[in-house]
């Protein structure tokens, strides 16, 4: 799967928890984030700061903050569903609520290869 394809398959299913979403799927979109987090920040720190009066890198970051709350949902879709691929509850997702220790069992369980066949989620 390319990056374009993961992009499109996320945001197709933008609010979909259910189903599978494989490792690179996922993988892609985490970076695809990253990027466009990075990008909408510099655009924020030399374009729109300027605009409104501010320091560069100081005071409200809107294009982040907007470009924020639009990938929110479909990134806490495409974590459910790659639970679903290695056969654990969505649930699961609030162990990363646990300081550290949450965070590096999700890290875990998103590395881990997709399980082979059906499975209670697809």
């Amino acid at each position: 799967m390319t990056m374009g394809e993961a992009i499109r398959s996320v945001l197709s299913h933008y609010a979909s928890f259910d189903g599978r979403a494989t490792r690179s799927e996922f993988w892609w979109w985490v970076l695809f984030t990253i990027i466009a987090s990075l990008a909408a920040g510099i655009f924020d720190g030399l374009a729109i700061a300027p605009i409104l009066g501010r320091d560069a890198f100081y005071g409200p970051h809107v294009l982040s903050a907007l470009l924020g709350l639009a990938l929110i949902l479909p990134g806490l879709s495409v974590s459910v569903r790659r639970l679903h691929d290695i056969d654990r509850s969505g649930w699961w997702i609030l162990i990363g609520l646990v300081p550290l220790i949450g965070n590096l069992v999700l890290l875990f369980w998103y590395v881990q290869p997709s399980q082979t066949g059906r499975n209670r989620f697809g």
